[in-house]
């Protein structure tokens, strides 16, 4: 788990996957809340909020498991909404290696 980097990402929709693929993990700022983005070993996706910690003080999943970083884009996870229809209104951050 890395930390938020200060700086906004300039991202698009289309060069999310991509940038997932190639970096593994992204912070996701919207409506007011941060989600992280990542991946479980190369091999599965998820979405975890970054305001609840479990005992090992990773943030804990709000999201299902999922293969695909194309399933993972279209998973709901809050109110029902994915990444993919809260992009517009989200900032997204790297995630980068504490020093």
């Amino acid at each position: 788990m890395g930390i938020k980097a200060d700086e906004v990402l300039d991202i698009s929709y289309d060069d999310l996957p991509v940038y997932l693929h190639t970096h593994h993990s992204v912070y996701m700022d919207v409506d007011g809340a941060s989600y992280y983005l990542t991946d479980v070993n190369d091999r599965y996706w998820r979405v975890q909020d970054t305001t609840k910690f479990n005992e090992k003080k990773h943030y804990v999943d709000c999201s299902e498991l999922v293969p695909t970083i194309s399933e993972f884009l279209e998973l709901p996870f809050k109110d029902g909404k994915s990444i993919k229809d809260l992009f517009e209104t989200a900032q997204f951050y790297a995630s980068v290696k504490p020093e």
